[in-house]
């Protein structure tokens, strides 16, 4: 059975923590401190496998981790790095937040490699906590923690042209005719349970990928049958041949096929339901030829007002079919070719951040300082480069969504008083 949606949990590796010792060597009583830093947790990073086209491998492995970091060592031995996860998946998959639904990354044009999780940072050895007045400090830095995340993954086709219709109307008839593609092809609803690409060359131009979208019913787009499942595969292309059983050989009208189609790609999605159309009317090798052209003529007069182009075929003769490619071919050369990619929306080291571990805001009178500690703050000043402008701009947000500004400011904080926060001090400005 064909894979296109998958629920997986990724983890990355803990660092490793800061060991504590002291040199020991003979004549040297009071050695100082040597105790190594800890090593970083591995990541989880999602790559692109050209071989891949399906989720299936999904179905049976559910929980994916990275190495933890080991713990330094004495004589200043830094621990080993944890070892990174590679996931495999194929070239379209969207990866999500599964709580929110959130996009977090598209693995599709330039996209190949992607690193979801970082690791945890190892944790400082106490040599880097010796000051003049702490000879022999006893503290070394734990490592900073694994991180989870519940993943949905859903793979979208990436073609050109989607080929949509009710079931058994000659999709994969048509696909198989004009492509190298081999779809299964029988006389019954549902043949068709995966989408099928093909590559369709044409003399003098570019060509292009079509894909065959199993068949659609009314109540897809609220997830009837397989609706959901199948529309998602229609997402990212750039026009859509809309295949009709323009005989009726099964008892409907063509005309009002092609409406409840168009009624559930609209309640679907608007920006799909307005992508450039073309309609095949197909199965005109079954009626005589003036019936054919009554109903070629019927379906022109109902749709082309509406700018969408009406040309009769029959997929299994092959008639009309090279005159319905070369439209498409045109309406493509109008439009631009990059791949459709979904946009980031849910960004996990932020969004972790945001929703974990304490911190405190206090006033110290003796430095006349505001100083904020917890491990929510020193997490992220681990992760954030204050550097960068969107390091920064991170940090400003961090402050106003966890409700530090507003205590500051119940604390009486004033332009220009100093905020201190594990070595880095800010001047505070409103």
């Amino acid at each position: 059975m064909f894979a296109d949606r998958a629920k997986i949990i990724v983890k990355s590796g803990k660092g490793g923590d800061g060991h504590v010792s002291f040199r020991r060597e003979k004549y040297v009583p009071d050695g100082g401190p040597d105790g190594g830093d800890g090593g970083n947790g591995g990541s989880v990073i999602f790559v692109v496998d050209e071989g891949l086209n399906t989720l299936v491998d999904f179905r049976h492995i559910r929980k994916y981790a990275a190495g933890n970091g080991e713990e330094g060592g004495k004589k200043n031995c830094r621990g080993k790095n944890g070892n990174d996860i590679y996931i495999k998946v194929p070239q379209g998959t969207v990866i999500k937040e599964e709580n929110t639904g959130k996009v977090i990354v598209d693995m599709s044009g330039d996209c190949r490699e992607y690193t979801i999780l970082k690791g945890g940072r190892g944790g400082n050895g106490n040599q880097h906590y010796a000051t003049s007045t702490m000879q022999a400090p006893k503290y070394a830095q734990p490592g900073q923690p694994s991180r989870e995340l519940n993943l949905l993954l859903e793979l979208k086709c990436i073609a050109d042209v989607g080929l949509v219709g009710f079931p058994n109307v000659g999709k994969s008839t048509l696909l198989s005719r004009v492509s190298n593609a081999k779809p299964k092809i029988a006389n019954y609803h549902f043949t068709t349970l995966n989408p099928n690409l093909g590559v369709v060359d044409l003399d003098g131009s570019h060509g292009f990928v079509m894909a065959d979208i199993p068949g659609l019913i009314e109540g897809a787009s609220e997830g009837v049958g397989l609706g959901h499942e199948f529309l998602r595969h229609i997402e990212r292309t750039r026009v859509l041949v809309h295949l009709v059983d323009a005989a009726g050989s099964e008892g409907r009208d063509p005309i009002e096929d092609i409406k409840a189609i168009n009624s559930e790609l609209y309640a679907y999605s608007l920006e799909i339901a307005s992508r450039p159309q073309i309609i095949a009317a197909n199965k005109l090798d079954l009626m005589p030829k003036e019936e054919a052209d009554e109903i070629t003529a019927k379906l022109r007069k109902e749709f082309e007002k509406d700018g969408i182009e009406v040309y009769p075929i029959s997929a299994a003769t092959g008639s009309g079919v090279k005159e319905l490619l070369y439209a498409v071919d045109k309406l493509l050369s109008t439009m631009p070719r990059e791949t459709v990619v979904f946009e980031q929306e849910y960004f996990p080291e932020e969004e972790l951040l945001l929703n974990d571990d304490p911190y405190t805001v206090t006033y110290d009178s003796d430095e006349d300082e505001y100083v904020i500690e917890g491990p929510k703050i020193e997490k992220m000043l681990g992760y954030t480069n204050l550097e960068s402008e969107k390091g920064f701009a991170f940090f400003q947000k961090f402050l106003k969504e966890t409700g530090i500004l507003a205590e500051l400011e119940k604390l009486g904080i004033e332009e220009g008083d100093t905020v201190r926060m594990y070595g880095h001090s800010f001047d505070y400005y409103k």
